[in-house]
């Protein structure tokens, strides 16, 4: 068993569906509207080291990585990531991800990282490990190995090493999830973060894909609502000149917004109260404060992941 659809997974999966994948099961499981996929599990990955004898071949590698010297972590993970991408997949592996990649009958999907050292550690591995939007089933191998591969960026090389984890086993799964090509997309903390106030919500919005806001690329709207009675606090509108889209082949692009929508609220009154009200279930849900991902297209929300809020 290397793949578990969403509808099998629960938050008691981190240690084979890692702790994107296991919060995804987890929401799956309670009717929120997350899109549907499924997970690579860990053992995957696992499998794959091992058929192709490449664990021995890459702790060697790492043995001699000299952690003062910014080029021998650079080689390291460099020379790591080409055997791996080199290596080949077990053939009943692979068949068995393009078989489930079409049962989702969607033409594009995200792959994403989800590593099962989360959590308490994970907050900080979350941003060391890679996703690939707007996938197709011509990349998806790909991309499922470069997932595999981003354990051993020159970032997460050095984490590892700061952290004292050489000796822990990390692992990743990979999740692969029907992409929502969204028109408005965000996040919402269901705690203020600032302020900590526990009754304020705070939601932040963007057009075109999440990823602008993630990476710090754009400065979003942000809406701050009273969690008692989801009565509208503060409204902080930010003018968006460019926003990511989908590419025609797949991947994304940046593309400039119409002067006209440039300085336009994301979104109204009624769509903020529908979204905050899926956070707040989220919230009673997991009975903790969340940081959750979403994306809107053609009037419906998405949730995209969720973890604890790890700053609080």
């Amino acid at each position: 068993m290397y793949i578990k659809p969403f509808s099998r997974i629960t938050k008691n999966s981190v240690a084979e569906a890692g702790g994107k994948g296991a919060s995804l099961g987890e929401m799956t499981k309670a009717k929120i509207p997350v899109p549907s996929g499924f997970v690579i599990l860990a053992s995957a990955f696992n499998r794959f080291l091992a058929e192709t004898d490449l664990t021995q071949e890459l702790e060697a590698i790492l043995k001699k990585v000299n952690y003062k010297d910014i080029n021998s972590v650079d080689g390291a993970s460099a020379k790591i990531r080409n055997l791996i991408a080199a290596a080949k997949m077990p053939v009943d592996l692979e068949k068995d991800i393009v078989s489930d990649f079409k049962k989702l009958k969607a033409k594009f999907v995200a792959v994403r990282s989800s590593a099962t050292a989360e959590d308490s550690s994970s907050a900080s591995w979350a941003g060391e490990l890679e996703t690939y939007l707007n996938t197709t089933e011509k990349t998806l191998l790909i991309n499922v190995k470069k997932c595999w591969s981003s354990l051993f960026t020159p970032r997460a090389i050095f984490y590892r090493h700061e952290k004292k984890l050489l000796k822990t086993k990390v692992g990743v799964a990979v999740v692969i999830q029907v992409m929502v090509d969204s028109e408005i997309s965000g996040i919402t903390f269901t705690v203020h973060p600032v302020t900590k106030d526990k009754n304020q919500m705070i939601i932040e919005a963007g057009y075109g894909l999440g990823e602008a806001i993630v990476s710090g690329s754009i400065t979003p709207d942000a809406y701050v609502l009273d969690k008692r009675d989801y009565s509208l606090v503060d409204i902080n509108v930010a003018p968006q000149i460019k926003q990511i889209i989908k590419g025609s082949a797949g991947g994304t692009k940046w593309v400039p917004i119409a002067k006209s929508g440039q300085s336009k609220q994301k979104l109204n009154g009624r769509q903020i109260v529908e979204l905050a009200k899926i956070c707040a279930g989220i919230e009673k849900h997991y009975k903790f404060p969340c940081d959750i991902e979403w994306a809107y297209k053609q009037g419906k929300f998405y949730i995209t992941q969720s973890r604890p809020i790890t700053t609080l």
